[in-house]
């Protein structure tokens, strides 16, 4: 019986720590400088079509955040 209680933690603890990895691992590929871009290229184009300004200046915060991480860096908006 301890010897399996003993398996029972170890296959648990292999799990837990399965999980965890697969969880970073996850992290970051969303938070990765393409996937960024990407997303950063779509509201872009949704921007070019309604000129909101409340959306441009998230933009250009996400645009400065970007650009001090990643490479290609993308040109900031003028909002004004």
């Amino acid at each position: 019986m301890t010897l399996q209680k003993i398996k029972t933690i170890r296959s648990l603890i292999i799990i837990c720590i399965g999980i965890f990895t697969i969880g970073i691992i996850l992290v970051f590929a969303v938070y990765s400088c393409g996937i960024q871009h990407i997303a950063i290229m779509a509201d872009l184009e949704s921007y070019e079509k309604s000129f909101d300004p409340e959306l441009c200046d998230v933009l250009v915060e996400k645009i400065n955040l970007f650009n001090d991480d990643c490479k290609p860096e993308v040109e900031i908006l003028d909002c004004g």
